[in-house]
């Protein structure tokens, strides 16, 4: 063996030691609408150096305003003060432990929005002085992508983080997720929350599922801008051009379609099938036009993250990786490249504790852990500021 393959052979060896009893956390993730607290346990397995990682609890409230309005920082934080003492109690009582069972208590310190970051921070200190449990500050994107690769079990993949304040694609190195390209101004779900405001869908249960939904009755594909600027991405072109349809004569609106129903909408929908009939653009197509693009430029760089490292994988983590169409796309690329995609359900790529609790636990493994006058939040906390001391 040579020397570089000694070296190469090191690297792989974990540095987290495998738990000689049971490891408790309870994790707080509070930076946007939704507030989430779970419990996760870590504990020795029968099957040798394997860690047996289990989920409690994983309990989350959000906070919905009506159609056509988005959530104000305030507002956002008066909702998880009002809630956040109900949701701690539930995700205890579920997880069936007490106050002194747990090792740790996590947190979400950034990035995102600066009073709901503080309600979740300032929640943790007063527990972690009433029962004396040490508190580890954790990077949201890390706590995604920490329990993306739990769940799916998916080694080392090109990571993409789609939410709606982060749109980043990443890949591990040396103890640091480096972000290989980003969105240059708006995140991707921002860019879909934004225009489900224009067109007035509902915000339950969120803005871009309803796009989704809309999407799939969509007949019409228009050109809208692609804005893809080398490994990065920008998305307020994409925005402003599906926006400025809304404006244009051909556009029906909800309301124009309900009067097109009642005069014979059947017949309308024929003869767009039959002659592809260039005189009407639904919310529904626009939906579908504004997915296949901004997708599309999504998938492009990820590919050009994978050809860089040589990795075949792909993991989409953050809210917008639910989107089915998206894990489709992004699959046929993976594909052939004879890849894999890998994602989660709405439980755990949607914002929620359990993933604040994955990352702090494996924190705490190694010895980290935040002192009292470092607890404070950060709205901008960079994916790759965070040492991955847990992984080789």
């Amino acid at each position: 063996m040579t020397q570089a393959q000694a070296s190469s052979s090191k690297k792989k060896i974990s540095p987290l030691t495998r738990p000689t009893r049971r490891l408790l956390c309870l994790g707080i993730e509070g930076s946007a609408n939704k507030l989430g607290v779970g419990v996760i346990s870590h504990s020795p397995s029968p099957k040798g150096s394997i860690t047996k990682v289990t989920v409690l609890s994983n309990v989350r409230h959000t906070y919905i305003t009506p159609p056509g309005e988005g959530f104000l920082p305030s507002d956002t934080a008066r909702h998880h003060r009002d809630w956040i003492v109900r949701v701690i109690e539930e995700a205890v009582r579920k997880a069936g432990v007490r106050w002194s069972d747990l090792d740790c208590i996590a947190f979400t310190k950034g990035p995102g929005m600066g009073t709901p970051l503080q309600v979740g921070a300032l929640v943790a200190r007063t527990l972690s002085l009433l029962h004396n449990i040490p508190l580890v500050g954790v990077n949201h994107c890390v706590g995604h992508i920490e329990m993306g690769r739990q769940i799916t079990s998916s080694h080392n993949p090109i990571v993409l983080y789609v939410s709606g304040g982060n749109t980043q694609v990443i890949a591990y190195s040396q103890q640091r997720y480096r972000i290989f390209g980003e969105t240059l101004d708006i995140a991707i779900g921002n860019c879909l929350d934004r225009f489900a405001r224009v067109i007035g869908l509902r915000n339950d249960p969120s803005p871009g599922y309803n796009i989704e939904v809309e999407a799939k009755k969509g007949k019409r594909l228009v050109p809208l801008a692609y804005g893809t600027k080398g490994m990065d991405v920008s998305l307020a072109g994409i925005l402003h051009s599906v926006e400025t349809y809304t404006k244009d004569k051909r556009y029906k609106n909800w309301d124009d379609l309900s009067k097109l129903s009642a005069e014979g909408r059947e017949k309308v929908d024929q003869d767009q099938d039959q002659d592809h009939n260039q005189d009407i653009i639904t919310p529904h197509d626009l939906c579908f036009s504004l997915q296949e693009t901004a997708f599309a430029m999504l998938v492009e760089i990820t590919e050009r993250a994978m050809a860089h490292v040589g990795a075949r994988d792909v993991l989409i983590v953050g809210g917008v990786g639910c989107n089915l169409r998206l894990q489709e796309m992004m699959g046929i690329m993976a594909s052939e490249r004879n890849g894999r995609v890998f994602a989660t359900d709405q439980s755990f790529c949607i914002d929620n504790g359990i993933m604040i609790a994955q990352a702090g636990l494996l924190a705490h493994r190694m010895g980290q852990t935040t002192p009292l006058e470092k607890t404070g939040v950060t709205q901008r906390y960079r994916t790759d500021a965070v040492h991955v001391s847990w992984r080789a």
